[in-house]
């Protein structure tokens, strides 16, 4: 027995082969359906506000903006919105921040084809979605202080490699104040020095290499 309405969903997804794979496969189950695909954030929105999907599987890293930026935009303006965050990035902060944005749910690209079903139905029913070793991970996210906007371009720049003076200068700020600003990252990411800061910084998804 058919069900009477298919889930209709969007992918957004910067890699053509990924969505044509997903599409193919999606459509094959008896209860979805792929309505739209689109490669970049600017687009999911407008398709978003056309289309108006049940699901929306976003990619975190896209060419225009983030993943992150589109869900909160979609979010915002559609707070019935429902977005599953499908990504290869799994850092604490990485998932922190995307369900600050709206998102339901958050997966792996990695993830078995059940388990991805079974989180594409629960986003749809309007239940979150986190496996089990990522809600540990948001957890822990949420049992830290968050950084400040001026102690994330610090941070920034520190995984960049640059000296504090270095740092003063892109900032325009002085020795002490930069100073001051790392000794509260160290304290708010509970490691001892830089290099450290630098290694919790990728790891955590808090900073991201092009």
């Amino acid at each position: 027995m058919k069900p009477e309405r298919k889930l209709r969903l969007l992918l957004v997804d910067d890699h053509a082969v990924i969505r044509m794979g997903l599409t193919g496969s999606l459509n094959l189950e008896p209860d979805l359906t792929v309505i739209g695909e689109a490669g970049k954030g600017g687009q999911a929105i407008e398709l978003h506000r056309k289309l108006r999907p049940d699901v929306v599987l976003m990619d975190f890293r896209l060419p225009d903006m983030t993943g992150v930026e589109a869900t909160k935009t979609i979010c915002r303006e559609f707070p019935d919105a429902r977005v599953l965050m499908l990504t290869v990035h799994e850092g604490e902060e990485d998932v922190y921040q995307a369900m600050q944005a709206g998102a339901l749910g958050y997966v792996q690209k990695s993830i078995g084809w059940r388990e991805l079903l079974a989180a594409i139905r629960s986003v749809a029913a309007g239940e979150r979605y986190l496996p089990p070793e990522l809600a540990a991970r948001l957890k822990e996210r949420l049992s830290r202080e968050a950084l400040s906007e001026r102690e994330l371009e610090v941070l920034h720049l520190i995984v960049r490699g640059q000296s504090n003076k270095e740092i003063g200068v892109s900032l325009n700020i002085s020795d002490v104040t930069v100073k001051r600003h790392i000794t509260h990252i160290l304290e708010k990411l509970h490691v001892l020095d830089r290099t450290q800061a630098a290694i919790a910084a990728i790891q955590r998804g808090i900073v991201h290499l092009d």
